[in-house]
């Protein structure tokens, strides 16, 4: 701490300050009029004010020290992210909540699947679906609509089209929230027999697999696929143990009301 030199003159009883070494400050008061503790009690007082005046700056300091690498080293992982490209996580989109992602070239409405229709700052016309076993689903003002067997993007255009008499420039999305209609079906020699749901992609191995396997008695090399192809039904055979060698193009990929039948 820098020394500090003080001098006050006081007509009444003349005090005089000189400089007298306290713990490296030079400070000193000297009264002749008063007592030594009255003179005691004064240094304290003046070394109290001294170490609050100069505390706050060197607090200050320290503070500002801290702070600066903190700032510098978050600055400089910003331009890190940058220059490799990433987006901040606030700035990522997400997919819709609940959306099932479909091939919108193949995929088309079916009996009991689940749709999102929204129609944007119109909350009463927008809402969940599901279609009914007539193939119609109901909204508001627009009453039912057939809609099996078209594509997501057909029924979006059809909504848009019917809403304009009730809503200025609608614009409408259809999203795909659960898929029920796209049914595979196993029967015989299996652990388990019954409807599956199909997503896309499937093999008969898969199918297979998601069922518990052959049973016991069940004969793989006879396995085949039943498939209805412009209103004929037709038999594909399935070579089960070529296909658990890795064989992809012995493996048959199921379509929607597929029928596979383990004997």
């Amino acid at each position: 701490m820098e020394v500090v030199h003080l001098a006050m003159v006081f007509p009444a009883s003349r005090i005089r300050m000189q400089e007298d070494s306290v713990e490296g400050t030079t400070l000193s008061l000297k009264n002749p009029s008063c007592s030594r503790g009255s003179g005691l009690g004064r240094r304290a007082g003046l070394l109290l004010a001294i170490f609050a005046g100069v505390m706050p700056g060197v607090l200050a300091k320290g503070l500002l020290a801290q702070t600066a690498p903190s700032t510098e080293s978050s600055r400089k992982a910003t331009e890190k992210s940058n220059a490799k490209g990433e987006v901040p996580a606030s700035a990522k989109s997400s997919s819709p909540d609940g959306a099932v992602p479909v091939d919108a070239d193949t995929y088309h409405i079916g009996l009991d699947d689940q749709l999102m229709i929204s129609v944007w700052r119109e909350p009463e016309l927008s809402m969940n679906v599901v279609v009914r076993p007539d193939g119609v689903i109901t909204l508001p003002l627009l009453n039912d609509i057939h809609v099996v067997g078209l594509k997501p993007i057909e029924l979006q255009q059809i909504l848009t089209e019917k809403l304009k008499s009730f809503v200025s420039e609608p614009q409408v999305t259809v999203i795909v929230q659960g898929i029920k209609s796209r049914k595979v079906f196993l029967v015989g020699n299996v652990s388990k027999q019954g409807a599956f749901n199909l997503e896309g992609g499937e093999t008969v191995l898969q199918l297979l697999a998601a069922a518990g396997g052959v049973s016991t008695f069940g004969k793989a090399d006879s396995i085949y696929v039943l498939r209805t192809e412009n209103k004929k039904q037709i038999r594909i055979p399935f070579q089960y143990k070529k296909a658990l060698k890795g064989r992809t193009q012995d493996d048959v990929l199921l379509r929607p009301g597929d029928v596979v039948v383990v004997p």
